[in-house]
């Protein structure tokens, strides 16, 4: 059992930081973690956080994203990702998943991406910028709960991680439920490191896989099932949602509880603080509506998925209402969106 870290009062400072990749790890086909030794050992950040990686600063990207900004009509920004590391580790890392161009779909090719998956050699020096982001494990979790279930897809499992190693690393007294979605076995994103960490710990990590397009995902051990990732799932495995706090990160799972209609005025509200988010019109359906986030004193952290090459299109989880952090220590405030199957 390691000490926990005291909470610090003093207002973290989001700066740049000048890292060296350690090691390359090849987590899946299309999704590699990237170790960043930088030198420091006193890094300050939570579990959960984001970096942002400036494309600017590879010379092989140059001339692609000069062209993409002719093309776009604008600078490209920094691209955000969490980390996958927990404070404890030695080395910073970041998990990216490549993300595709897809003619018809995609209206720009990927930028960052394809070149830190699979073009960045050990060795390779880089600037990052961090770290924040308000989807972390609050300094208090134990007074609030003694479970947190984690409700996560694909790449979205990567903030999750870090929240899971650190929480364990601390012997904090809450045990995690994680509901994993992903399409194919050979997709789950530290599929073997989890479940070591089950083996180690299994009264307090509990591992559920859902699988959308392995045949014969039943047959793979008792915690595998074939589908995605729906209410009936969800409440198979959380039978008191109101005792438990969630944290869900990722794309967008299941269809649920189809005919509620969008409304500025009705049930269903656009989130106007983030003007990147575009919630089309017409019928919707929601994964967790009157499930979880509206039983008793349950807390839901959500965490959108946004795709770093194309701005204006977001993936996320089928919500319907949800908790909005406002700051590091700030009250939650209630807020509800509706989003097209």
């Amino acid at each position: 059992m390691a000490d926990k870290p005291e909470a610090k009062k003093s207002p973290k400072r989001i700066k740049k930081l000048e890292v060296m990749v350690a090691e390359t790890i090849r987590e899946t086909h299309d999704t590699t973690t990237l170790m960043l030794f930088s030198g420091n050992e006193s890094l300050d950040y939570k579990p959960g956080h984001f970096c942002t990686i400036d494309p600017h600063q590879f010379d092989g990207l140059e001339r692609w994203g000069m062209y993409l900004e002719y093309q776009k009509g604008k600078k490209e920004k920094p691209r955000a990702y969490s980390l996958a590391s927990s404070p404890h580790e030695k080395y910073l890392a970041v998990t990216i998943k490549e993300e595709r161009y897809i003619p018809g779909v995609t209206k720009y090719p990927p930028l960052l991406s394809p070149i830190l998956v699979r073009r960045i050699p050990r060795g390779t020096r880089m600037e990052i910028t961090g770290f924040t982001g308000p989807y972390y494990l609050p300094d208090d979790i134990e007074s609030r709960t003694d479970h947190v279930v984690h409700i996560c897809a694909g790449s979205g499992f990567v903030p999750n991680w870090s929240i899971i190693k650190y929480a364990l690393h601390h012997d904090l007294k809450v045990r995690h439920t994680v509901i994993y979605g992903n399409r194919t076995w050979d997709d789950v994103i530290y599929r073997h490191a989890l479940e070591d960490l089950r083996r180690k710990h299994p009264d307090k990590l509990k591992v559920i896989h859902a699988l959308s397009r392995e045949p014969g995902a039943d047959s793979l051990g008792p915690q595998v099932y074939a589908g995605r990732v729906g209410a009936e799932l969800i409440h198979e495995h959380i039978p008191d949602p109101s005792a438990v706090e969630v944290f869900a990160c990722g794309p967008a799972l299941s269809k649920c509880c189809e005919g509620h209609r969008r409304s500025r005025n009705g049930n269903h509200a656009w989130l106007g603080r983030n003007p990147r988010l575009s919630v089309p019109g017409g019928r919707h359906q929601c994964l967790l509506c009157r499930h979880l986030t509206l039983a008793g004193n349950s807390q839901f952290f959500f965490q959108p998925r946004i795709n770093n090459d194309a701005p204006r299109q977001i993936d996320f989880f089928r919500v319907d209402h949800y908790a909005l952090r406002n700051g590091p220590n700030g009250a939650f405030k209630h807020a509800c969106i509706a989003v097209s199957p």
